[in-house]
């Protein structure tokens, strides 16, 4: 099971665009899908307070939030540090 997880659905690109980024950075990620997966989808609000839109991203059950959150991470030399 990794650390990261993508919660998306399948007709989300910013959600094929994440998971993208992610695969050429080489970090490995478990995808949730919320539109298959109730248990998933459970999951989804519980751990985003209820967010709306998709890609959102938790690592280590610990939500950082959607696409641009995660790209900024990755830009400020964080995103390295929160997956040691």
């Amino acid at each position: 099971m990794a650390r990261l997880k993508v919660f998306s659905t399948g007709i989300c690109p910013i959600c094929e665009k994440t998971k993208h980024l992610l695969k050429k950075w080489g970090i490995p990620y478990d995808e949730i899908r919320i539109d298959t997966d109730m248990a998933g989808r459970r999951e989804f609000i519980d751990k985003t307070n209820g967010a709306r839109t998709v890609p959102q991203i938790t690592i280590d059950d610990q939500w950082i939030g959607g696409f641009t959150e995660l790209t900024e991470l990755h830009m400020d030399d964080e995103l390295d540090h929160l997956m040691e």
